[in-house]
C-alpha cells in the first residue's frame, strides 16, 4: 500500500489533496465513477423547440411531485430555461445521438419531436420516459443553477436506457423477468 492509501475489502485506495487542492480533471474523474441516467431537457423558445443534454438528474418529491436538473451556468440555454416549462427527456438506449446533439456537438439529421403536447412544451419522440413540468423553484449552485420543476405530464416506457459511466456512454438492459423469478 502506498503512503497515504488505505484498504478496504481487499481494494487499495490513494488518498488525495484536500478538495480545496484538487483539480477539476481529478474531480470530473473521480465523479464519472458514479453511472447516471442520461438526459435531455428541452423548452421552447420563440424559435423553436430547444434542448440540453443534462445528467443531473434526479426526483425530489412526489406530494407535490417535483424533479430537479443541474444545469452550468454557462451553457447557452441557462438563460433561456430560468421560468420556463421544460421537458426531461430519459433517453433509450438507442438515442446516443441526441445525446450528444443536444450537448452541441453537430448531428447529421434533426431530432425527432413528438406531437406537441398540451402544455405545450416540446418532447423528443422515442425516449422511454418524459416529465414535462413547470418551473418551480431555482437555486443558484456555484457554477450550475438547479432548476426545479413540477411534473405536470409523464409517461414511461419498457427499454433499454442510456446511460453515461466513466466518461462514455453505455446501456442498462431492463430485465423482463424480475428477481422474483429467481425465488
Amino acid at each position: 500500500m502506498t503512503e497515504g492509501g488505505f484498504a478496504f475489502g481487499g481494494a487499495e485506495f490513494t488518498a488525495r489533496r484536500p478538495i480545496a487542492d484538487a483539480s477539476s480533471a481529478s474531480l470530473r474523474t473521480c465523479l464519472a465513477r458514479f453511472a447516471t441516467g442520461v438526459t435531455v431537457v428541452t423548452f421552447a423558445t420563440r424559435e423553436g423547440p430547444r434542448g440540453l443534454t443534462v445528467n443531473a438528474f434526479t426526483s425530489v418529491s412526489l406530494r407535490p411531485p417535483l424533479v430537479l436538473v443541474s444545469v452550468a451556468r454557462s451553457a447557452h440555454a441557462h438563460a433561456l430555461l430560468r421560468d420556463t416549462p421544460f421537458c426531461v427527456n430519459v433517453l433509450s438506449a438507442e438515442q446516443e445521438e441526441h445525446a450528444a446533439r443536444f450537448a452541441g456537438t453537430p448531428a447529421a439529421s434533426a431530432p425527432h419531436w413528438a406531437a406537441p403536447c398540451e402544455h405545450g412544451v416540446p418532447r423528443l419522440e422515442g425516449t422511454i420516459a418524459f416529465l414535462e413540468c413547470s418551473p418551480w423553484r431555482t437555486y443558484e449552485a456555484g457554477d450550475h443553477s438547479l432548476f426545479l420543476g413540477e411534473v405536470r405530464h409523464f409517461g414511461h416506457r419498457k427499454g433499454a436506457a442510456l446511460v453515461y459511466f466513466s466518461h462514455r456512454f453505455t446501456s442498462v438492459v431492463e430485465n423482463e423477468l424480475g428477481v422474483e423469478y429467481l425465488i
